[in-house]
C-alpha cells in the first residue's frame, strides 16, 4: 500500500472515472490505480475496429461501434464480477451506463431500440462502482487538448459533437444516483505534471463517501 493511500484513507472498492473525450479520465484512472496498488480496467478504445469509420461518416458507423463497445464493456465487468471476492480495489476509466449514453446522442430511432434491446439483456449483473469520478471541462479545453494529442483517428471530431456529448454528460449525470458521486471541474487540473493538484483530488476522493459533490481546485 503506497504512502498516497495511507495519508488519504482511500476506502472504495470499485472506483468508476468518467466524462467526455480529452477530459483525462484515463490519465486520471491509471494515477489512482499506481496509487491504489489496484486492477486498471480501460476500455481500450483504439481495440474498435469500427471507432474511425464512425469519426469519419456517423450515421453508418454508429451503430457497430456502439455494439462493439457494449460486448467489450460488459465482457470486462463480466471478468470483475466472477474473480475472487479478495481481489484488489478496481478502477475503470468508464461506466457501462455511458455506452447507452453514447448510443442516444448517435444512433437512429430504429438502430436505438435495437441497441436498447440487447443492452438491456447484458447488463443486467453488471457491477456497480461505489464512487463514480465525473471529470468536466469546456468545449474548446477538450478540443484543444484532442488537437494535441494529434491521434489521426480523433482528427475528424469536430466541436458540434463534442458540445453534444458534453451535454449528454451533463444531463445523465443531474439524474445519477447509482453511487456516490464527485463532479470535479478538470479545465485547469494538470494530473501528469503538478503533484498538488492530483493530492488536492485524492483528498476529495477520499473524503467522497455519499451524495453529490463538487471540486473546483483552480476557480476563476
Amino acid at each position: 500500500m503506497s504512502d498516497h493511500q495511507n495519508n488519504h484513507n482511500i476506502n472504495h472498492n470499485f472506483i468508476a472515472v468518467e466524462g467526455p473525450i480529452g477530459v483525462g479520465k484515463t490519465t486520471l484512472a491509471r494515477k489512482i490505480s499506481e496509487v491504489l496498488g489496484s486492477e486498471l480496467i480501460l476500455e481500450q478504445a483504439e481495440d474498435n475496429p469500427f471507432l474511425e469509420r464512425f469519426y469519419q461518416d456517423p450515421k453508418t458507423g454508429a451503430l457497430p461501434t456502439q455494439l462493439y463497445f457494449l460486448f467489450q464493456r460488459v465482457r470486462q465487468l463480466q471478468e470483475v464480477r466472477q474473480s475472487d471476492m479478495f481481489a484488489p480495489v478496481r478502477v475503470a476509466d468508464y461506466l457501462i451506463e455511458k455506452d447507452r449514453l453514447f448510443a442516444r446522442s448517435t444512433l437512429d430511432s430504429d438502430e436505438l431500440r435495437l441497441y436498447e434491446q440487447v443492452y438491456d439483456n447484458l447488463t443486467i449483473d453488471s457491477p456497480k462502482p461505489d464512487l463514480t469520478i465525473y471529470l468536466q471541462a469546456p468545449v474548446d479545453v477538450l478540443l484543444s487538448r484532442i488537437r494535441k494529442r494529434g491521434r489521426n483517428i480523433e482528427s475528424p471530431i469536430t466541436k458540434e459533437y463534442l458540445q453534444k456529448i458534453c451535454d449528454s454528460y451533463t444531463d445523465f449525470f443531474y439524474y445519477y444516483d447509482e453511487a456516490p458521486l464527485l463532479i470535479v471541474n478538470a479545465s485547469g487540473l494538470d494530473l501528469v505534471e503538478n503533484e498538488a493538484d492530483f493530492n488536492m483530488l485524492l483528498e476529495q476522493i477520499s473524503r467522497t463517501t455519499r451524495g453529490k459533490n463538487y471540486f473546483n481546485p483552480h476557480p476563476a
